[in-house]
């Protein structure tokens, strides 16, 4: 049980922090451009939904959204619960 899982876990991790990473991406070119921007409940729920690494990535990249209280210790907070996660489950 714990291998399909484990199957699977992978693709959709590297898909979900790629998508995140580009999607911090994209927000930090749409604050430069004053085009509608992503909202921040969105950035943080891709986190949360797996594309922690991504995020902390793509704050570090873009110099997105790191004065941000809630993303400059949030992001970082859930890398670390879902490292803990991965590695029970290793």
């Amino acid at each position: 049980m714990i291998q399909i899982l484990l199957h699977y876990l992978w693709p959709y991790l590297a898909i979900i922090n790629v998508a995140t990473f580009l999607t911090f991406g994209i927000d930090k070119w749409k604050a430069r451009q004053s085009k509608w921007r992503i909202r921040e409940a969105s950035l943080l729920l891709l986190a949360v939904l797996g594309g922690s690494l991504g995020a902390w990535l793509g704050m570090q990249v873009w110099h997105h959204k790191t004065l941000h209280t809630k993303f400059r210790y949030g992001v970082p907070a859930i890398l670390i619960i879902h490292l803990i996660i991965i590695g029970l489950l290793l």
